[in-house]
Protein backbone atom coordinates (compact mmCIF):
# COMPACT_ATOMS: atom_id res chain seq x y z
CA UNK A 1 0.00 0.00 0.00
CA UNK A 2 1.40 3.71 -1.07
CA UNK A 3 1.73 5.91 1.78
CA UNK A 4 1.60 10.13 1.19
CA UNK A 5 3.46 12.25 2.86
CA UNK A 6 5.64 15.43 2.89
CA UNK A 7 9.82 15.77 2.77
CA UNK A 8 10.28 17.11 6.71
CA UNK A 9 14.12 17.13 6.43
CA UNK A 10 16.11 16.88 3.51
CA UNK A 11 20.40 16.71 3.07
CA UNK A 12 21.46 17.59 -0.61
CA UNK A 13 25.05 17.17 0.22
CA UNK A 14 24.34 13.34 1.96
CA UNK A 15 21.61 12.48 -0.61
CA UNK A 16 18.92 11.27 2.30
CA UNK A 17 16.64 13.00 4.53
CA UNK A 18 12.92 11.92 6.12
CA UNK A 19 9.34 11.51 5.10
CA UNK A 20 6.38 12.49 7.65
CA UNK A 21 3.32 10.68 6.83
CA UNK A 22 -0.16 12.66 6.39
CA UNK A 23 -1.71 9.81 8.59
CA UNK A 24 0.81 10.63 11.39
CA UNK A 25 2.52 7.52 11.63
CA UNK A 26 6.18 7.42 12.11
CA UNK A 27 8.37 9.36 9.99
CA UNK A 28 10.30 7.24 7.11
CA UNK A 29 14.12 7.68 6.37
CA UNK A 30 14.30 8.34 2.23
CA UNK A 31 17.21 8.29 0.43
CA UNK A 32 17.42 9.74 -3.28
CA UNK A 33 17.86 6.61 -4.64
CA UNK A 34 14.31 5.89 -3.93
CA UNK A 35 12.65 8.40 -6.19
CA UNK A 36 12.63 7.47 -10.30
CA UNK A 37 15.54 7.64 -12.13
CA UNK A 38 15.63 10.74 -13.96
CA UNK A 39 13.52 12.92 -10.84
CA UNK A 40 14.96 16.19 -9.78
CA UNK A 41 16.94 16.15 -6.56
CA UNK A 42 13.86 16.79 -3.44
CA UNK A 43 13.50 19.16 -1.14
CA UNK A 44 11.74 19.89 1.90
CA UNK A 45 8.33 20.68 1.97
CA UNK A 46 8.42 17.98 -0.98
CA UNK A 47 4.63 15.97 -1.12
CA UNK A 48 5.38 12.41 -2.34
CA UNK A 49 3.89 9.21 -2.46
CA UNK A 50 6.11 6.65 -1.20
CA UNK A 51 6.38 2.50 -0.09
CA UNK A 52 6.87 1.80 4.04
CA UNK A 53 9.53 -1.17 4.77
CA UNK A 54 11.40 -1.68 7.57
CA UNK A 55 14.93 -2.56 7.69
CA UNK A 56 17.05 -5.35 9.27
CA UNK A 57 16.85 -2.92 12.54
CA UNK A 58 13.46 -2.48 12.42
CA UNK A 59 13.75 1.44 11.02
CA UNK A 60 10.87 2.22 8.56
CA UNK A 61 12.23 3.65 4.89
CA UNK A 62 10.38 5.07 2.33
CA UNK A 63 11.24 3.32 -1.33
CA UNK A 64 9.68 3.54 -4.44
CA UNK A 65 9.22 7.29 -3.46
CA UNK A 66 7.07 9.54 -6.04
CA UNK A 67 7.05 12.68 -6.24
CA UNK A 68 3.05 14.16 -6.79
CA UNK A 69 1.66 13.97 -9.40
CA UNK A 70 4.32 11.87 -10.79
CA UNK A 71 3.56 8.48 -13.16
CA UNK A 72 5.68 5.47 -12.59
CA UNK A 73 8.28 4.87 -14.86
CA UNK A 74 8.95 2.21 -16.82
CA UNK A 75 12.56 0.53 -16.31
CA UNK A 76 12.80 0.55 -19.91
CA UNK A 77 12.95 4.06 -20.26
CA UNK A 78 15.49 6.47 -21.93
CA UNK A 79 15.87 8.29 -18.43
CA UNK A 80 17.29 5.33 -16.81
CA UNK A 81 19.40 4.00 -19.33
CA UNK A 82 22.63 6.58 -17.73
CA UNK A 83 22.40 5.05 -14.48
CA UNK A 84 22.17 1.07 -15.77
CA UNK A 85 25.22 1.86 -18.40
CA UNK A 86 27.06 3.02 -15.37
CA UNK A 87 26.37 0.28 -13.06
CA UNK A 88 27.37 -1.67 -15.73
CA UNK A 89 30.77 -0.12 -16.22
CA UNK A 90 33.54 -2.50 -15.21
CA UNK A 91 34.81 -0.20 -12.61
CA UNK A 92 37.03 -3.23 -10.59
CA UNK A 93 38.74 -4.44 -13.62
CA UNK A 94 39.67 -0.82 -14.50
CA UNK A 95 41.12 -0.13 -11.15
CA UNK A 96 43.06 -3.51 -10.75
CA UNK A 97 44.15 -2.67 -14.22
CA UNK A 98 45.70 0.42 -13.69
CA UNK A 99 47.07 -0.37 -10.42
CA UNK A 100 48.91 -3.60 -12.00
CA UNK A 101 50.23 -1.26 -14.97
CA UNK A 102 51.89 0.88 -12.67
CA UNK A 103 53.50 -1.48 -10.71
CA UNK A 104 54.37 -3.34 -13.88
CA UNK A 105 55.74 -0.10 -15.09
CA UNK A 106 57.55 0.95 -11.54
CA UNK A 107 59.10 -2.87 -11.97
CA UNK A 108 60.76 -1.83 -15.48
CA UNK A 109 61.86 0.87 -14.23
CA UNK A 110 59.41 3.11 -17.21
CA UNK A 111 58.74 5.17 -13.95
CA UNK A 112 60.14 5.60 -10.40
CA UNK A 113 59.77 2.77 -7.95
CA UNK A 114 58.08 5.09 -5.32
CA UNK A 115 55.34 5.65 -7.87
CA UNK A 116 53.61 2.20 -7.49
CA UNK A 117 54.09 2.93 -3.84
CA UNK A 118 52.04 6.31 -3.55
CA UNK A 119 49.14 5.42 -5.93
CA UNK A 120 48.82 1.71 -4.03
CA UNK A 121 48.87 3.71 -0.72
CA UNK A 122 46.44 6.17 -1.44
CA UNK A 123 43.92 3.47 -3.67
CA UNK A 124 43.81 1.58 -0.16
CA UNK A 125 43.08 5.16 1.62
CA UNK A 126 40.31 5.75 -0.43
CA UNK A 127 38.84 2.56 -0.52
CA UNK A 128 38.64 2.86 3.16
CA UNK A 129 37.23 5.77 2.73
CA UNK A 130 34.53 4.49 0.44
CA UNK A 131 33.86 1.62 2.58
CA UNK A 132 33.50 3.95 5.81
CA UNK A 133 31.30 6.17 3.95
CA UNK A 134 28.64 3.29 2.35
CA UNK A 135 28.98 2.03 5.84
CA UNK A 136 27.74 5.73 7.70
CA UNK A 137 25.16 6.10 4.90
CA UNK A 138 23.03 3.05 5.95
CA UNK A 139 23.46 3.70 9.53
CA UNK A 140 22.86 7.30 9.55
CA UNK A 141 26.25 7.78 11.09
CA UNK A 142 28.09 11.09 9.81
CA UNK A 143 29.39 11.05 6.68
CA UNK A 144 32.57 11.39 4.72
CA UNK A 145 32.58 14.70 2.88
CA UNK A 146 32.88 14.28 -1.11
CA UNK A 147 35.70 16.96 -0.91
CA UNK A 148 37.99 14.33 0.76
CA UNK A 149 36.75 11.45 -0.95
CA UNK A 150 37.82 13.79 -4.55
CA UNK A 151 40.86 14.39 -2.59
CA UNK A 152 42.17 10.94 -2.13
CA UNK A 153 41.15 10.38 -6.10
CA UNK A 154 43.19 13.61 -6.66
CA UNK A 155 46.42 12.37 -4.94
CA UNK A 156 46.82 8.72 -7.11
CA UNK A 157 43.57 6.63 -5.11
CA UNK A 158 40.94 6.60 -7.91
CA UNK A 159 42.17 2.89 -8.98
CA UNK A 160 40.78 2.15 -5.27
CA UNK A 161 37.77 4.28 -5.25
CA UNK A 162 36.73 2.36 -8.82
CA UNK A 163 36.90 -0.85 -6.87
CA UNK A 164 35.03 0.03 -3.60
CA UNK A 165 32.16 2.19 -5.81
CA UNK A 166 31.77 -1.66 -8.09
CA UNK A 167 32.08 -3.83 -4.45
CA UNK A 168 30.19 -1.52 -2.03
CA UNK A 169 27.68 0.01 -5.14
CA UNK A 170 28.12 3.57 -3.64
CA UNK A 171 28.39 6.74 -5.37
CA UNK A 172 27.82 5.16 -8.65
CA UNK A 173 24.50 6.91 -9.55
CA UNK A 174 25.06 10.34 -8.99
CA UNK A 175 26.04 11.62 -12.05
CA UNK A 176 27.61 15.06 -10.60
CA UNK A 177 29.61 12.70 -7.95
CA UNK A 178 31.34 10.88 -10.88
CA UNK A 179 31.53 13.88 -13.25
CA UNK A 180 34.40 14.96 -10.69
CA UNK A 181 35.82 11.77 -9.53
CA UNK A 182 36.54 11.18 -13.74
CA UNK A 183 37.83 14.78 -13.64
CA UNK A 184 39.63 14.30 -10.51
CA UNK A 185 41.44 10.78 -12.15
CA UNK A 186 42.15 12.48 -15.36
CA UNK A 187 44.47 15.33 -13.63
CA UNK A 188 45.59 12.85 -11.14
CA UNK A 189 46.83 11.05 -15.05
CA UNK A 190 47.79 14.40 -16.22
CA UNK A 191 49.92 15.29 -13.33
CA UNK A 192 52.02 12.22 -13.32
CA UNK A 193 52.72 11.91 -16.92
CA UNK A 194 54.37 15.23 -16.70
CA UNK A 195 56.49 14.67 -13.87
CA UNK A 196 57.27 11.38 -15.30
CA UNK A 197 57.96 13.16 -19.13
CA UNK A 198 60.19 16.40 -17.44
CA UNK A 199 62.35 13.86 -14.86
CA UNK A 200 60.89 15.57 -12.11
CA UNK A 201 59.31 12.58 -10.53
CA UNK A 202 62.52 11.06 -10.56
CA UNK A 203 64.75 13.52 -9.49
CA UNK A 204 62.67 13.96 -6.30
CA UNK A 205 62.57 10.04 -5.96
CA UNK A 206 67.11 10.08 -5.98
CA UNK A 207 66.93 12.71 -3.71
CA UNK A 208 64.53 11.21 -1.60
CA UNK A 209 66.32 7.61 -1.58
CA UNK A 210 69.63 9.72 -1.36
CA UNK A 211 68.19 11.15 2.29
CA UNK A 212 69.29 14.94 0.62
CA UNK A 213 65.46 15.81 1.72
Amino acid sequence: MRLAGRICEWNDDKGFGFVAAHDGGARAFVHVKAFQPGSRRPAVGDLISYRAVKDARGRTNAVDARFAGQRAERRSSSSSAQPALSRRMPRRAIGVSALLLVAALGALGSVPAAMPLVQGFFSFASYIAYRWDKNAAGANRRRTPESTLHLLDLFGGWPGALIAQQQFRHKTAKASFQAKFWVTALLNLAAVAAAVHSGWARALTDLLLDGRV
